[in-house]
């Protein structure tokens, strides 16, 4: 299904964006502040946003498999090992990003429960052996409009080879972008000014 546009992205601009106190919100290292990324590629979620979804996923990450996809600097996988997670697998390709997710694994001391995946996801996701419970995909969202079938291939592989019975997917996009993801059902829809976030349960596939 080709995603619906109705209005430029805030991530076309060309005024870099600066963010600062990207912290974890709650469990072993409430409080903890992150290093957050560089100009305008990555998009770190608000604590108000981020507190609404970890209310709704709080029973499923105890002891959790976490897939952090086009991750940033880590703040969602990062948030889930605090939590009590058990392994958490960060995807990105951006250099600058995977720098900040690094010095963030390390402050936080999780080496040993943290797996960096650098490079094209796309690709890379099928040499992951763990299957996932909890799903995070924050692709760029440009790749709504401009990959649409990469992000459907990837969603339904994800399901298909990836996801554990019960994994929840957390997509997150432009709210006047809309992509249905092959291998999954939407379950709870949530707008935040220009961002959407959807939570969904792997279909039986």
């Amino acid at each position: 299904m080709r995603p619906t546009k109705s209005k430029p992205h805030a991530t076309t601009g060309i005024q870099p964006i600066t963010f600062r106190n990207m912290r974890i919100i709650a469990g072993e290292h409430r409080g903890r502040l992150l290093t957050p990324p560089k100009g305008d590629a990555t998009r770190p979620i608000t604590d108000r946003a981020k507190q609404s979804i970890f209310d709704v996923l709080h029973p499923f990450i105890e002891q959790s498999v976490v897939y952090d996809c086009f991750c940033g600097t880590g703040s969602m996988g990062l948030e889930c090992l605090s939590r009590g997670a058990k392994q958490a697998y960060f995807f990105d390709a951006d250099r600058h990003a995977l720098t900040g997710l690094k010095q963030n694994i390390a402050a936080l001391k999780v080496e040993d429960c943290s797996k960096v995946v650098a490079g094209d996801i796309f690709r890379l996701v099928r040499s992951v052996p763990d299957q996932a419970d909890l799903i995070f995909l924050d692709p760029p969202y440009r790749y709504l409009v401009e990959k649409p079938e990469p992000l459907i291939t990837l969603a339904f592989e994800l399901s298909k080879n990836h996801a554990s019975t019960e994994c929840q997917l957390i997509f997150r996009h432009d709210s006047s972008d809309k992509l249905a993801l092959a291998g999954w059902t939407v379950d709870d829809v949530r707008t935040y000014g220009t961002m959407t976030i959807e939570i969904m349960h792997r279909d039986n596939v």
